[in-house]
């Protein structure tokens, strides 16, 4: 699966590569051994400074949804590829803080829960198809790659994963991102209502 993972990456040495999460570095390690030198974003402690004396690896000791992907692109001079097994709990916080910053990003490749994959990738008509495709799918170019068994895991979580490649997309509709965002929400937030309901206060 790791394998499978950095062939998909294909990291390069001049990469402005940023892992979120390294925890233990089985991810991260190998990206170094393919030449990388990844910035890590690690919220604990004794991680962060078991990264630090790692001289190949810089490390931003933070909690991922604080840190600024517009200014890190700036310091690399360059758009960032952002990695990452990313926290079931905040996988959708973190992906709506890396839209803020889409313009610095020349790619994700995040491992998510299954079923937000389905969702980021749904087309419209379906049951998954909802605010987090529409918000998405605005700016990026999503490609699921490949699932990922439990039992990959230690210990295996109760859930499937799924590795999906996001790309920014080079011309994206133009429009206000606050009234969009603020009309998607209100649109999908009563799902089984007419939408002439829920937009009432819109359509007037």
């Amino acid at each position: 699966v790791i394998d499978a993972i950095v062939r998909a990456i294909d990291p390069h040495p001049d990469d402005a590569l940023v892992e979120i999460g390294p925890g233990l570095g089985a991810l991260t390690e190998p990206l170094v051994r393919h030449g990388a030198k990844p910035t890590v974003i690690e919220l604990d402690r004794d991680l962060a400074a078991r990264w630090r004396s790692r001289p190949e690896v810089q490390v931003i000791q933070a909690d991922v949804l604080t840190v600024d992907f517009m200014a890190l692109s700036r310091t690399a001079g360059r758009p960032l590829r952002v990695v990452g097994n990313l926290p079931y709990n905040i996988s959708t916080p973190i992906l709506f803080h890396l839209l803020q910053a889409v313009d610095a990003i020349a790619d994700q490749h995040l491992m998510l829960q299954r079923e937000v994959v389905q969702r980021l990738a749904a087309v419209h008509g379906g049951k998954d198809y909802g605010r987090l495709s529409v918000m998405l799918q605005w700016r990026y170019d999503i490609e699921p790659l490949f699932d990922v068994p439990p039992e990959a895991f230690d210990p295996p979580p109760r859930v499937h994963s799924t590795v999906v490649r996001m790309v920014p997309l080079r011309v994206a509709p133009a429009v206000d991102v606050e009234l969009l965002g603020e009309l998607v929400a209100v649109a999908f937030s009563q799902r089984r209502k007419l939408l002439r309901h829920t937009l009432g206060a819109w359509l007037g």
